[in-house]
């Protein structure tokens, strides 16, 4: 481990206690890793469970923090009880962060913990990332970025401290596969999360399903675009997708690309 792997310690062991709002992602994971190196039972980890949560990714936390046995606190995350939520406007991130804070410095507050952490990385300073507002306003502190740690770092990092994450595809919200200004609900989250259950089932690593009405689109990466041309595949993509309520299914022949939602925002800015 270098310079930047030993400061994120340093920075952590200055904490008397902690905790550490846990996704179960790759950098949340790697961030709960070196919190409990340098804390061990004073790092504690709370997951926020919704329907926008990914399928799999609930267990995968719960099974994380049990191999490193510390405190796990799992608690059900409301957002898509606020309008300003569901409406799905450009700062959608901003509620869904906003409520995931409170819960955590309510829950900080009954356990006598001061810091509360998350998992962003000097990267996200750079995109679309409006849940960076709710951070700030609830004092969550970031100490990947105040250790200069870019995605690439965590991931190496990542693979040096034999974590299951290492190489695992990045998995935000369910959220993120809808337009700017559709509706979230929780039928529609279903709908999405029951098609990217089988695109895993069909063995495709990384992808994703979009949401636009009557219509999915499906993003995977360069490499494995061939494999929906095979009429296996793609008949078999096309019955369970229309099974679960779409009419049409399409193919983005872009690939697969994280945050392909924001290129309107782009655009606009332009």
């Amino acid at each position: 481990m270098d310079a930047k792997y030993e400061n994120l310690i340093r920075i952590l062991s200055e904490s008397d206690r902690l905790l550490v709002a846990f996704s179960a992602g790759v950098d949340s994971t790697f961030l709960l890793k070196a919190a409990n190196l340098a804390l061990g039972a004073r790092a504690i980890a709370l997951t926020a469970s919704s329907p926008s949560l990914p399928p799999g990714e609930l267990d995968d936390a719960k099974e994380f923090v049990n191999s490193l046995g510390c405190r796990h606190i799992v608690l059900d995350s409301n957002e898509l009880a606020n309008p300003s939520y569901n409406q799905n406007p450009v700062n959608r991130c901003f509620f869904c962060k906003d409520e995931l804070y409170r819960i955590c410095r309510a829950e900080a507050d009954k356990l006598g913990v001061t810091i509360i952490v998350d998992g962003t990385n000097l990267d996200d300073l750079k995109d679309h990332r409006p849940g960076l507002q709710a951070a700030n306003e609830w004092g969550v502190r970031h100490p990947l970025v105040e250790a200069e740690m870019t995605k690439d770092d965590i991931r190496r990092y990542s693979r040096e401290l034999e974590l299951p994450t290492w190489d695992k595809p990045s998995s935000p919200c369910l959220s993120s596969r809808f337009p700017y200004g559709t509706a979230i609900n929780l039928e529609r989250l279903t709908q999405i999360g029951s098609c990217e259950v089988y695109m895993k089932e069909l063995r495709f690593r990384e992808f994703r399903v979009r949401y636009h009405g009557d219509l999915a689109r499906i993003e995977v990466g360069q490499s494995e675009i061939d494999r929906l041309f095979e009429k296996t595949t793609r008949d078999a993509i096309v019955k369970r997708f229309k099974e679960v309520g779409f009419n049409y299914v399409s193919l983005d022949l872009q690939g697969f690309r994280s945050g392909s939602l924001n290129e309107t925002l782009q655009k606009k800015a332009l």
